[in-house]
């Protein structure tokens, strides 16, 4: 089975640790928009290890200096997307990191939330 993610050339790895790389998203949301992704082939979030997750985590951090250096956004939207109905398209675990800019939407109050209506409660 062909993977994008797994047949990345190491080459255009942005950033990596013994578990993960970072790189630009091919098909960005925002300007700077950045996807960190393990090493080992597997789909979610869930089945990640806490080494793997570890390994993600700390490279976040470094993408958000990467990010600052460059690109100097106002706020981040961070997250995975799991199956299909998440939103998932490449069956490889992937996080998004996302750099927002002010202006870069009308109102961004809720981050993701406006991306489909909400769902309503009711008291009684």
């Amino acid at each position: 089975m062909s993977c994008v993610f797994c047949e990345y050339p190491e080459k255009d790895y942005i950033i990596e640790n013994e578990l993960a790389f970072a790189i630009y998203d091919k098909s960005p949301v925002n300007e700077g928009h950045m996807l960190v992704i393990p090493k080992r082939h597997f789909a979610s979030y869930f089945e990640a290890t806490e080494e793997e997750v570890m390994a993600i985590f700390k490279l976040t951090k470094k993408c958000k200096k990467i990010l600052e250096e460059e690109y100097s956004p106002d706020g981040y939207n961070i997250g995975f997307n799991v199956n299909y109905a998440g939103g998932q398209t490449v069956m490889h675990l992937h996080q998004h990191i996302i750099p927002r800019y002010e202006g870069d939407v009308d109102n961004p109050r809720g981050g993701i939330r406006r991306l489909k209506k909400q769902l309503v409660y009711y008291d009684g």
